[in-house]
């Protein structure tokens, strides 16, 4: 199973501390070694880092580290490879350029493009702007979507709009397999879960975090002020010491100024364990290596 991390806030804000325990997960603490992808909101513009190695010992994750960005929203993504071989072009996060700004997508799971293609919303046209580069199912679903909001609205829709449409299309793809995922176009993040997504949002009184996965904290009353407002969404938790919010079952959110504007939970009630997200991925990733359905 791939795993997922994204940030939203109102501040120019490093996910380094964050992005530290994330990437020992890809080959360090855990078994994400097919590649990463981190890419960073400046603006209109987007600085975007991959590597098809993996992240706990790249050099590309190092050149990251060093950087220390700041920006207001973020996507992350480790590759557990289950669609597509191995390459930079199966890396995730995946950007397309939609009503005149660009949009970033990362996905954690499987899913049956057959299926996802034979649903009249999602039937490939000659006419379509959107064409995957790599093989993945992820980079066909983005592309799926972007291809159904264009030809539904040929000029950016109010967020509200967006967000019941993103919600329909998400619904309708869900059932095609396992479909956790982040999507932003620099202002606002939709977050959906299957199965596993987490979420904490850091705020006034600020305290410390100790990482999960390294033997590392901050002390955030230190490095923020009283307005700060930090929304961090990962696929496990990344820290031992904060409150973290799990997502429903095909729950769905959007973030913006590291706040949640909107969302929906068909059964709010239901969650996965870590045990039952991870033996069901198992299954659809295994079953996908053995078909190869398109």
């Amino acid at each position: 199973m791939c795993q997922l991390l994204g940030m939203n806030c109102n501040t120019p804000t490093d996910i380094l501390f964050s992005f530290e325990g994330f990437r020992r997960r890809g080959g360090e603490t855990d078994i994400h070694t097919d590649g990463f992808g981190i890419a960073f909101f400046e603006g209109k513009g987007v600085r975007i880092y991959q590597d098809d190695k993996p992240c706990a010992s790249s050099p590309v994750a190092d050149l990251v580290k060093s950087y220390q960005i700041k920006s207001k929203n973020v996507i992350a993504h480790i590759r557990k490879a289950t669609h597509g071989q191995v390459s930079l072009a199966n890396t995730h996060p995946f950007m397309r350029e939609i009503w005149g700004e660009y949009w970033l997508f990362a996905h954690n799971g499987h899913l049956d493009c057959q299926r996802l293609f034979s649903h009249p919303l999602f039937q490939r046209r000659e006419d379509d702007f959107y064409q995957p580069v790599g093989t993945t199912d992820s980079e066909a679903a983005f592309c799926a979507i972007l291809n159904a909001l264009r030809r539904k609205f040929p000029h950016k829709p109010p967020p509200e709009a967006l967000f019941q449409e993103i919600k329909q299309l998400t619904a309708i793809i869900r059932p095609k397999g396992i479909f956790n995922y982040l999507l932003t176009n620099g202002k606002w993040m939709v977050a959906h879960a299957s199965t596993l997504l987490h979420y904490l949002i850091r705020q006034a009184p600020f305290g410390e975090a100790t990482l999960l996965d390294d033997d590392v904290n901050v002390n955030f009353a230190a490095v923020t002020t009283p307005y700060d407002k930090v929304a961090i969404i990962a696929t496990l938790p990344l820290t031992t010491n904060e409150v973290w919010h799990q997502l429903a079952k095909d729950e769905i959110v959007m973030f913006q100024e590291g706040a949640i504007i909107a969302g929906h939970a068909p059964d709010p009630d239901q969650f996965f364990t870590v045990e039952e997200a991870l033996t069901l991925a198992a299954k659809v990733g295994a079953a996908a290596l053995q078909e190869k359905k398109w």
